[in-house]
């Protein structure tokens, strides 16, 4: 056992020794470094930040919260998202249920499952008979 520590610690000693020898190669280009820049001074390195400056953002406001919902007309949009025409559905019952005098339209858009792909026939008509909107976008 004894002979086995002995063993492992001059190896260990000799690994240290050939790492730090002054004279290795990696000293010497080390060394030449310095000196083409004078005594003691490092080459100068210019760094990146990888983050890079995002585009400015243009806050666009809410619109106004409606007073009440009491004979308003409510679109409900389903975009054809997986899910949004069962969430759609219960929607369209809670608001029958609990707000009876407001008028609920419910429209499938299927075109597309994002906000870009409602046609724009579809916003005219919400802009003209609606009152608010609610489009189901998935995530």
């Amino acid at each position: 056992m004894k002979l086995r520590i002995a063993v492992i610690t001059i190896l260990c000693i000799g690994f240290v020794c050939v790492v730090s020898v002054p004279g290795s190669q990696t000293s010497a280009q080390g060394k030449r470094a310095a000196s083409s820049n004078g005594p003691g001074v490092m080459p100068e390195i210019t760094v990146l930040n990888p983050m890079g400056t995002p585009p400015p953002i243009t806050l666009v406001p809410q619109a106004p919260r409606l007073d009440t919902l009491d004979g308003k007309t409510i679109y409900l949009i389903n975009t054809g998202y997986i899910g949004t025409d069962r969430f759609m559905a219960e929607a369209e019952k809670w608001f029958k249920a609990n707000y009876p005098k407001t008028n609920i339209v419910y429209k499938d858009n299927t075109s597309g499952a994002s906000l870009s792909a409602v046609s724009d026939a579809l916003w005219a008509e919400i802009e003209e008979k609606g009152d608010a909107a609610v489009v189901g976008l998935g995530h």
